[in-house]
């Protein structure tokens, strides 16, 4: 009894010492342990080129999501067709110098970050350098040609004509601009219009007017310098539903969406005069969207909870006449604003090689994936993986030149633009 008594401070120590070692444990197993094991075990989510996205549509049902010719089958997986496999390396361990399937050499064409990338008329690459604050163009050789002496200073967003002649520049703090680069001049255009477009013969723009009341704000059709302006619709505080667009075949000039529930919308084209045309169905919500060459079809994406809140890519009609007509989805998971149309059948994509759950709903969450290069036929439904880009790229915008021989895309970080031979 004296024993204890004697080293009863001891034994005291003792068993709060074993008591922390304890609880420590307890906190170390359940908060740290679980996140060190999610971390080596998900090897598909650090962006490696390791594992294309996944081809399911999950517990997605519906006749629009079957198909032949590459499109999602029953079993909701891609059907097989040619080209690369999405390993991190070509079969015979090199790098090829064109895009044939596998890993490819990718060169850098402007290192200084770019904002609108596009093609012009004679087939060549263009784009507004965040740098200098000036236009350029590449030749040939690559070499940049500016396309006018002016500086335009911290451009947030630029928007083309179609045969790349003329732009209206936007401005962190809401001024806009339209330069035309044939005449070097420049139009101011209201500071209250917002996401233009133009129409395709480059004339006339579409835009959003925000009046301060929501009772005031319109869709509105001017001359390309903002004069003779007219309202087309009123879209009030639906803003974030309402697209101004203006179709190819000069048919539509904006778009907007009603929810019909959680994983489908209806689609309302908007035309010049107030045409009534026919509404589709998209099946999800976050859309975005390309037109074909020739505005008879529209490629989107959209994200569904059935998908894993992730987006896919679609086809629908779109002529004023077949609004709504076949409609296919596609096995690959990205976002539309990462594609290009290079003529009205053909279709070139940047794919995550592995998406996050909900990238759909947060595309931050893909922020850090590695893109490859896909290209679908629209003649057939096949689609296929052309080129493993031979760096860690995650890319943003994408486009090939006039006649296919090579495809350049922007870094979205770095904003640098590289070409891939074709």
């Amino acid at each position: 009894m004296n024993f204890f008594t004697r080293y009863k401070k001891i034994f005291l120590i003792i068993g709060f010492i074993i008591v922390v070692i304890f609880i420590g444990y307890l906190i170390w197993n359940f908060f740290f342990k679980g996140a060190l094991t999610s971390t080596t075990e998900n090897p598909a989510a650090t962006g490696t080129n390791e594992g294309l996205p996944s081809a399911g549509l999950g517990s997605a049902t519906g006749t629009d999501q079957t198909g032949n010719g590459g499109l999602p089958n029953t079993t909701g997986q891609i059907t097989p067709t040619t080209g690369g496999t999405g390993t991190s390396a070509s079969a015979n361990g090199t790098i090829d110098d064109r895009a044939v399937g596998g890993v490819t050499k990718t060169t850098l064409v402007n290192e200084t970050p770019s904002v609108g990338t596009t093609i012009n008329k004679s087939g060549q690459v263009q784009y507004y350098d965040s740098t200098d604050g000036k236009f350029y163009k590449l030749d040939s050789n690559g070499k940049k040609i500016a396309l006018s002496d002016k500086v335009f200073y911290s451009v947030s967003n630029v928007t083309w004509s179609a045969d790349g002649s003329k732009a209206v520049l936007e401005y962190p703090d809401g001024s806009n601009v339209l330069y035309n680069f044939d005449t070097q001049k420049q139009v101011t255009l209201p500071a209250h219009w917002k996401d233009f477009s133009f129409s395709p013969d480059g004339s006339q723009l579409i835009s959003k007017s925000m009046g301060v009341d929501t009772d005031n704000r319109y869709l509105v059709v001017s001359n390309d310098d903002g004069s003779e302006a007219k309202a087309v619709e009123k879209f009030g505080d639906n803003d974030a539903t309402t697209y101004a667009t203006w179709s190819p075949n000069n048919q539509m000039v904006a778009m907007y969406t009603e929810g019909i529930d959680a994983n489908s919308q209806n689609v309302f084209f908007v035309g010049l005069n107030g045409e009534n045309f026919k509404s589709t169905v998209i099946e999800g919500r976050g859309l975005q969207y390309q037109w074909s060459t020739n505005g008879d079809k529209l490629l989107y994406s959209v994200y569904n909870t059935n998908d894993s809140s992730n987006p896919r890519l679609w086809i629908v009609d779109s002529t004023s006449d077949t609004i709504g007509e076949n409609r296919k989805s596609f096995s690959l998971q990205t976002w539309a604003s990462k594609c290009t149309f290079a003529s009205d059948t053909e279709v070139y994509c940047a794919v995550p090689n592995s998406l996050p759950e909900g990238s759909g709903l947060f595309p931050d969450l893909a922020d850090k994936t590695e893109d490859s290069l896909y290209k679908i036929d629209l003649t057939t439904g096949t689609q296929k993986l052309i080129a493993i880009p031979d760096g860690s790229y995650n890319i943003s915008k994408v486009v090939v030149s006039t006649d296919q021989s090579s495809l350049y895309f922007t870094d979205k970080f770095s904003g640098s633009i590289y070409k891939v031979k074709l």
